[in-house]
Formats: structure tokens, C-alpha cells, sequence
């Protein structure tokens, strides 16, 4: 994650990702967030589309690479490795969005943008960005008392783990289910390599078995 990718059309390579790349890469990838995002909120600028919203947009460049590999990765061929690692990561997004939705200085720069948005030549798809922006702030909570925020976060946290937790139990009946065929006939209108692919199957799973499906 810590190289430029040299695939056709930047495709991940999947074949040398392993799951001990995951947890360096979301965490330098949060810290590098972590940094821009103060450096926007912080800035002494005043706060216009550019410097605040598509700073925004641009930001975690890393994160945003990692992220999506290992939720691909855990959709379709999650092992406990991978759940290990959703196990921790997870707490630590959720947390760090927290930190950005309920950041009152990035969000004062924001809405200023928001509010003067009428004066301003955005196109379109510019104006769109800041709506989303600024809905994702007043959503994640920003305009909460404190004690209500403090409780927001505890709630997402708990979520977050929650998540986890059901993801791998439906992972794991999923896993379970197997459908077995044992007359042909009940194959009508498969194609033959679908057909060809539950014999296999069934050859691993249930050596008295003539078709087995899995999910």
C-alpha cells in the first residue's frame, strides 16, 4: 500500500496483499488524515471552496486506497485473519470519523463556505460536494451539546463493534450452507459449468453426495 501500484488501470494486486499489510496501512493511513485534516481546520485562511471543501475531498489519499481492498477482500474471501483485523480496525474508523464530523473548527470553515455558497460561481457538481459536506457534519452530530457528542461517540464505537460481530456471524452461516442434489433432473436449466462446478464441490465437501451448492 506503501508503493504506487503498477497494474493495468491501478488494479490492486491482489496476489501480494497479504493481511499483515492491512493494519501499518490503515494506521499511517489515518495518521496522514489525521495531519491534513488539522492543517484545514487550522488554517488562517479564509475558508473557501478550494481551500477547505476540495482540500477535504483530496485528503486521505491513503486510507482511501486501503479501505476499499480490505472491505473487497473481506466481502468475498474473509478469513479469521481478516476478521482479526475488522475486529481492531473498525474502532479506529470510527473514531477517526468522529474526529473529523465532530471537529467545531473544521466545521466553522465549512459552514462558512455552506452560507455563502448563493455568492459564489460553483458549478453543479462543486455545490453538490459542499451540500454532502456540510449534511455529513450536521448528520455525524456537529451541532450537539458536548455531553450528547460524548454519547454519540460511545454509541458509534458500540456500533462499530456490533457491525463486526454480525458481519462475521452471517460470514460464518453463509460458510455452513450447503445445498445438496442428488438427481439430475433437479439441474434442469443450470448451465453445464455450474453443474460441473457443485460436483467438484461435492468431491470435497460430501464424497456421497452428486451436487453440492455453497454460497
Amino acid at each position: 500500500f506503501f508503493e504506487e501500484w503498477t497494474t493495468p488501470f491501478g488494479v490492486p494486486p491482489f496476489d501480494a496483499i497479504r493481511p499483515e499489510h492491512y493494519m501499518p496501512a490503515f494506521e499511517k493511513g489515518i495518521a496522514e488524515h489525521d495531519v491534513e485534516i488539522a492543517a484545514i481546520a487550522g488554517s488562517a485562511e479564509t475558508p473557501t471552496f478550494a481551500n477547505t471543501i476540495e482540500a477535504m475531498d483530496k485528503s486521505g489519499a491513503l486510507l482511501s486506497k486501503v479501505s476499499p481492498v480490505f472491505s473487497n477482500q473481506q466481502a468475498a474471501l474473509a478469513s479469521d485473519e481478516i476478521q482479526e483485523i475488522s475486529e481492531k480496525v473498525m474502532p479506529l474508523l470510527t473514531k477517526h470519523e468522529d474526529d473529523i464530523l465532530l471537529n467545531e473548527k473544521l466545521f466553522a470553515r465549512v459552514k462558512t463556505v455552506y452560507d455563502g455558497r448563493e455568492n459564489t460561481s460553483l458549478t453543479v457538481e462543486q455545490k453538490t460536494l459542499l451540500e454532502e459536506t456540510y449534511q455529513d457534519f450536521v448528520r455525524g452530530g456537529i451541532n450537539l451539546g458536548a455531553a450528547d457528542k460524548d454519547a454519540l461517540r460511545k454509541i458509534n464505537e458500540e456500533l462499530s463493534i456490533l457491525s463486526v460481530k454480525f458481519g462475521d456471524n452471517v460470514l460464518q452461516e453463509n460458510n455452513k450452507f450447503e445445498l445438496v442434489i442428488d438427481k439430475a433432473e433437479d439441474l434442469a436449466g443450470l448451465p453445464e459449468r455450474v453443474g460441473a462446478g457443485a460436483a467438484e464441490a461435492a468431491e470435497q465437501k460430501c464424497k456421497k453426495c452428486a451436487w453440492v451448492f455453497t454460497l
